[in-house]
């Protein structure tokens, strides 16, 4: 990205990857959308001067061409219809300007929910159908990149991104779980105290961590593609 173009970030939850494009751009140069309105409102509480739009990534609020780039960090796996969501991120993206997505390699290598799910599995063979790897779709390079054709976008290419999570402790992890973050953490709090405590034991046993800090490596597929 250069000083003097304007993006547009799709999904943009409270705002992490706003930030990160107002740091390169400037406010004025940055608009946001979320289907959420509490997201859309702490987005903009957060920064002052960026147009932030309540709106679907199917039915974005912008004229065709308005933006140099349109990015969409870790939503199109949860789009009402990502071909849809796709092909508009592609519509109001100026010609020779980026359209972008990013999706956790779910079935991959994402250490902590490939670990948990293993876990899960091991103790009910049901849960194995609530595993974000078998039921997310776009989150393999061949299905990211797919997508990004199918909107009609040139030079596709997805590669991976890999990050690293920094924990305290196996508490530290475990403890957003229980409270019900995210699917894992719906499943493991809805289970009985007795089965809850199983689980946790498996999965600390394959995660192999102790009561030390330690970190978790997770890949993420980024996929770029030029209207």
């Amino acid at each position: 990205m250069r000083p003097g173009e304007d993006a547009l970030d799709v999904g943009c939850g409270p705002g992490p990857l706003t930030t990160e494009l107002v740091a390169q751009l400037g406010p004025g140069r940055v608009s946001a959308v979320d289907p959420s309105g509490p997201f859309a409102e702490a987005c903009s509480a957060r920064l002052p001067g960026v147009r932030v739009e309540v709106a679907p990534a199917e039915a974005l609020p912008f004229d065709d061409a308005a933006f140099d780039h349109a990015l969409a960090q870790l939503v199109v796996n949860f789009m009402d219809d990502a071909h849809a969501g796709a092909a508009e991120m592609a519509r109001v993206t100026r010609p020779g300007g980026t359209v972008g997505a990013a999706v956790w390699d779910y079935a991959g290598e994402m250490t902590l929910l490939r670990r948990f799910w293993d876990a899960a599995a091991a103790l009910d063979p049901s849960a194995a159908e609530l595993d974000e790897g078998r039921s997310m779709r776009f989150c393999t390079p061949g299905e990211l990149g797919d997508l990004l054709s199918g909107a009609g976008l040139a030079d596709v290419s997805v590669a991976p991104a890999v990050v690293t999570a920094g924990y305290e402790d196996f508490e530290d992890l475990w403890h957003p779980l229980e409270l019900g973050v995210g699917p894992a953490g719906a499943y493991a709090a809805r289970l009985p105290a007795e089965r809850r405590q199983a689980l946790k034991e498996e999965l600390r046993r394959r995660l192999a961590v102790t009561s030390e800090p330690f970190r978790l490596m997770a890949r993420a597929w980024i996929g770029t593609g030029r209207v």
